[in-house]
C-alpha cells in the first residue's frame, strides 16, 4: 500500500477519501483553489497545496498544477474523487507518466467510455442492449435532424462526451429540434469542451437503474447489485435507493452480468458504474458507463457492508478484490437523498450564501451524513451547489422511507434557500412510499411536491415571536453583566415596572408576505400572547446553539431557532418558516421590480443574446441566455413589449439581481 495519497477534488468526497485513507494509515494531501483555502477537506488532510485561482479551470482542471502538487507534497497516489479530472484520460496517462498511482480505471478504459457514440458501439459489440438512436461521427444538424425522424419524435438530444445532465435536451417535435439542438451543444462545449451530441428514442416511462461494478487487476470482476436513481430534476439525480424497489432476482442477475461484460469489454479496474434505462415491460438498455465513483456509492456500502473507498485504495495498490461474487449479499435498504442549494420553487436555481446554521441528524447505525462544508462555509457560483448527502438505512424499504423522513425534519440550515423541504415533500409522498419511480416522478408530481403556499401556522407565528423576545432577553442581560450598575432593576428582563404590568408588541412578516402583530404583556414566568386567536401564555428557554424548548398555552414543543438581522428562520415538524422582523420604523411594504426589467436570478455569465435591441417580443419569448454552475437559463420576456436596452453582452459576467434588460411595454 502507498503511504501518501493526494486527493484530486474537493467538497463531501475529498473529506471522505481522507476519512478512509486515514483508518487504513496512509497520509492524505489535499489540494484547494484560493476560494477553498479555508474549506473542510483542507482541515482534515495532513497536508494541503494550493493550485490556483478560485474557477475550477483554472485550478482543479489543472493537470499539470494537479501534478506539481504530488511533486512538492511527496505523494505517491492521487485520487481523483467524482467530476473535475476523474473520468480524463490525458490526466490518468500523465498521472503514470510522472510515476504516480492513479486510483482508478486504465486510461484505455476511460476514452473507450469517455465518448457516448463509442462507448455503444463497444456495449453492441459485447452483446450489451442499447437503445434505439443515433451514435454516428456525422455531427452535421440536417443529419441530426434527419436521424430524429427516423428515430421518432420525442428524441433526447445528449452529449457524447460527458454525463451530469449537461448537454441533454428533450425534443418534442421537429419543430423544436433546431433549437434544442443548439442549446444541447451549447451546454456539452460548455462542461466538456466538445459539443458532439447523440440522438436516441426518448423512453415513455423508464426508470434509471445502475450497477456498481468493481475489478481489479488480477483478471477478476464483481458487482455490488443495483441503484434505483429514477427520481431526477433536469436529468440530474436527487434521490437514489439501494436495492432498486421490485427487482427480481433473475432481472437482477441478468443486469449485473451484462454490467460485468460492459467492464471486462474495456479491460476495466477499479470502481465503474454501468447506467440502464429499465423499462416498464422489464427490457433494459445501456445508457453510459461511469469510469469513477459516484455520488451515489453510500446506498450501496450500507446494503452490502462494504467501504467502496476501501476497495478502490486496494485495488490500485495492487490487491485482489475483497470478497468473489458469491459472498456478496443484500441486507436492508438505503435511501440517499442530495442536499442543495437551490430553489425548487424557481425551477432549481442554484442558490449561493453563507451557511450561517446548519444542523444535520445524529449519525448511527441507521444515519449517514456525507459533507464538505460546515457553519459558516459558503457556497460559490463557482462549484456544484451540493450541501450534503443524507443517507438512510434499515431492514426494508417502508421503514428506510419512514427513516428519510424523520432525517430530513431533523436537519436545518439557514441562510440561503435549499431543497430540503422538497426532499421531504418526495418521501412523504404516497407515489414514492408505492415505489411507483420512473425518471419523470418529479414532473408527473409537481403539483404535490411544489405546492402553493400554505398559511403560516399560528404555533410557527407564536414560536418566532418567543424566540424574539428570549434573545432580546439575554442580549440585555449580557448588556447589564458589563454595566456600571449590574443589579438596577431598570436593567431587568422579567418587565418589572413600579405601578403596572409592562406590555410590548412583536410585528413579523411570513414568507407569504402575510403580516402578524403580536401584543403581549410581561407574566412572572414568562409572558402573556394576544393575537387573532386569542390570550395565549409563552414561556421558554433559548440555547446557544439554536434550540427552542417552549411552552405555549400548556403545549410542550421543540424547534430550531435562529436570527440572521432581521430574519427569523423557525424549524418545525420537519417544516421551515422564514419570517422578516417589521420594526417600527421600516417601511410599510417593498416597493416591486418595475415591470420593465429584467434582472439575473443569480450570479452567471451571458452566452447568447436571442433577440436585438428594437424588437418587439411576446410573453414567454427567449430573450437572453445565462449560464451559472455548468447549467443553461434562459430569461423570458414577462409580458409583451420591445427590447429596449441589455445591458450585457456574451461573455459578461453579471452579479445576482443584476438588471439584464429593459424593456418597454407594448
Amino acid at each position: 500500500m502507498f503511504r501518501t495519497l493526494l486527493i484530486a477534488n474537493r467538497g463531501e468526497i475529498a473529506c471522505r477519501v481522507i476519512r478512509t485513507a486515514r483508518r487504513l494509515g496512509i497520509r492524505t494531501v489535499a489540494v484547494c483553489s484560493t476560494a477553498d483555502r479555508d474549506a473542510r477537506h483542507v482541515a482534515m488532510a495532513d497536508r494541503a497545496v494550493e493550485i490556483g485561482p478560485a474557477a475550477a479551470r483554472d485550478s482543479y482542471l489543472r493537470i499539470e498544477a494537479v501534478l506539481d502538487a504530488c511533486r512538492r507534497s511527496g505523494a505517491e497516489a492521487v485520487h481523483p474523487g467524482y467530476g473535475f479530472l476523474s473520468e480524463n484520460a490525458a490526466f490518468a496517462e500523465a498521472c503514470a507518466g510522472a510515476g504516480l498511482v492513479f486510483v482508478g480505471p486504465p486510461a484505455a478504459a476511460i476514452r473507450a467510455m469517455g465518448g457516448k457514440s463509442e462507448a455503444k458501439a463497444l456495449m453492441q459489440a459485447a452483446g450489451v442492449p442499447l437503445v434505439p438512436g443515433y451514435h454516428g461521427e456525422e455531427q452535421d444538424p440536417a443529419r441530426l435532424a434527419q436521424e430524429a425522424d427516423r428515430i421518432g419524435y420525442p428524441v433526447l438530444i445528449k452529449a457524447s462526451a460527458g454525463g451530469g445532465g449537461k448537454g441533454m435536451k428533450v425534443a418534442a417535435g421537429a419543430a423544436e429540434f433546431p433549437d434544442q439542438l443548439a442549446s444541447a451543444r451549447r451546454e456539452a462545449k460548455a462542461a466538456f469542451g466538445d459539443d458532439r451530441v447523440l440522438i436516441e428514442r426518448y423512453l415513455a416511462r423508464p426508470r434509471h437503474v445502475e450497477i456498481q461494478v468493481f475489478a481489479d487487476g488480477h483478471g477478476q470482476c464483481v458487482h455490488l447489485f443495483e441503484r434505483d436513481c429514477s427520481i431526477q430534476r433536469r436529468h440530474q439525480k436527487v434521490v437514489e435507493e439501494a436495492p432498486a424497489p421490485g427487482m427480481d432476482p433473475a432481472l437482477r442477475r441478468r443486469m449485473g452480468e451484462a454490467a460485468v461484460a460492459a467492464a471486462r469489454a474495456i479491460g476495466y479496474v477499479g470502481a465503474g458504474t454501468v447506467e440502464f434505462l429499465l423499462d416498464e415491460d422489464g427490457r433494459f438498455y445501456f445508457m453510459e458507463m461511469n469510469t469513477r465513483l459516484q455520488v451515489e456509492h453510500p446506498v450501496t456500502e450500507m446494503i452490502t457492508g462494504q467501504d467502496l473507498v476501501e476497495w478502490q485504495l486496494r485495488v490500485a495498490a495492487g490487491e485482489p478484490l475483497p470478497l468473489p461474487q458469491e459472498q456478496l449479499s443484500i441486507g436492508g435498504h438505503a435511501i440517499e437523498a442530495r442536499i442543495y442549494a437551490e430553489d425548487p420553487a424557481k425551477g432549481f436555481l442554484p442558490q449561493t450564501g453563507t451557511l450561517h446554521h446548519l444542523r444535520f441528524p445524529v449519525e448511527d447505525a441507521h444515519v449517514r451524513v456525507e459533507t464538505g462544508v460546515r457553519p459558516g462555509d459558503g457556497i460559490s457560483i463557482h462549484y456544484d451547489p451540493m450541501i450534503a448527502k443524507l443517507v438512510v438505512w434499515d431492514r426494508d424499504r417502508p421503514a428506510a422511507v419512514r427513516r428519510l423522513s424523520a432525517a430530513l425534519a431533523q436537519t436545518e440550515i439557514a441562510g440561503l434557500t435549499t431543497n430540503v423541504p422538497f426532499l421531504a415533500a418526495i418521501a412523504g409522498h404516497p407515489a414514492f412510499a408505492a415505489a411507483a419511480l420512473d425518471t419523470r416522478f418529479i414532473d408527473r408530481h409537481e403539483a404535490d411536491l411544489l405546492p402553493a403556499a400554505r398559511a403560516v401556522p399560528a404555533l410557527a407565528v407564536r414560536l418566532a415571536a418567543l424566540g424574539l423576545l428570549l434573545d432580546r432577553a439575554q442580549a440585555a442581560r449580557a448588556t447589564l453583566a458589563t454595566s456600571a450598575d449590574p443589579w438596577s432593576p431598570w436593567g431587568g428582563t422579567d418587565g418589572w415596572r413600579l405601578d403596572a404590568p409592562a406590555e410590548d408588541g412583536v410585528a413579523l412578516r411570513a414568507a407569504d408576505g402575510t403580516d402578524h402583530v403580536l401584543d403581549l404583556t410581561y407574566a412572572a414566568d414568562g409572558y402573556h400572547l394576544r393575537d387573532a386567536g386569542g390570550d395565549v401564555p409563552l414561556r421558554g428557554a433559548l440555547t446557544a446553539d439554536g434550540r427552542l424548548a417552549a411552552e405555549v398555552d400548556g403545549l410542550t414543543v421543540k424547534a430550531g431557532w435562529v436570527r440572521l438581522g432581521a430574519e427569523i428562520i423557525l424549524f418545525l415538524e420537519g417544516d421551515t418558516h422564514r419570517f422578516h422582523l417589521l420594526e417600527p420604523l421600516a417601511a410599510a411594504g417593498d416597493e416591486a421590480a418595475g415591470a420593465g426589467r429584467l434582472t439575473a436570478p443569480m450570479p452567471g455569465k451571458v452566452i447568447a443574446v436571442l433577440v436585438t435591441v428594437g424588437t418587439a417580443v411576446e410573453k414567454g419569448q427567449a430573450l437572453l441566455v445565462l449560464e451559472a454552475m455548468k447549467m443553461e437559463h434562459t430569461i423570458k420576456a414577462p409580458a409583451a413589449g420591445t427590447v429596449v436596452r441589455y445591458r450585457y453582452g456574451v461573455g459578461d459576467q453579471v452579479p445576482d439581481g443584476a438588471e439584464l434588460i429593459e424593456m418597454e411595454a407594448a
